[in-house]
């Protein structure tokens, strides 16, 4: 067996159910960033505009309330957890380098702690995956039970 394989069973089965909780909350909030986003395109665009990052601005409108939406969406479902959670870390390391630093980082409208916390949480989920409350999971044990049958 993989080293991928061996940590895969590793992290599923040392994942507690009550993180299944933080995920689905983590994913919303994500989800509902998304949804913020596509509201507010104007602010979106100062925001960008504001930072230098003109030249990429078309690619970062387009993609970042969708990245949001639909990595948050997977992670609600526990579909491609970790892939769902790694795509958003750019978008977030983006956030406090770009945004973040340039409005200052104690002031009053500063989302520096909700961003490093989803960060931290994106991280976790990389490493952890699923967990067992999750389709992945549900998919995965229907497919074993499949094999086992047809065995």
């Amino acid at each position: 067996m993989g080293l991928l394989k061996n940590f895969q069973n590793w992290t599923s089965s040392h994942n507690p159910k009550w993180l299944a909780l933080i995920r689905v909350a983590l994913g919303a909030a994500l989800l509902l960033r998304g949804v913020a986003f596509l509201n507010n395109l104007p602010n979106m665009e100062r925001l960008i505009d504001a930072n230098s990052l003109t030249q990429y601005k078309d690619l970062l409108m387009n993609s970042i309330p969708w990245i949001h939406i639909g990595g948050g969406f997977l992670i609600i479902l526990g579909l491609f957890t970790r892939f769902a959670a790694f795509i958003q870390i750019p978008v977030l390391l983006g956030a406090l380098f770009f945004v973040t630093t340039k409005n200052g980082l104690f002031t009053a409208e500063t989302d520096l702690t909700l961003s490093i916390i989803l960060l931290l949480l994106l991280v976790i989920f990389v490493i952890e995956g699923s967990g067992p409350l999750s389709l992945a999971s549900y998919f995965k044990e229907a497919e074993e039970e499949q094999t086992a049958a047809a065995e």
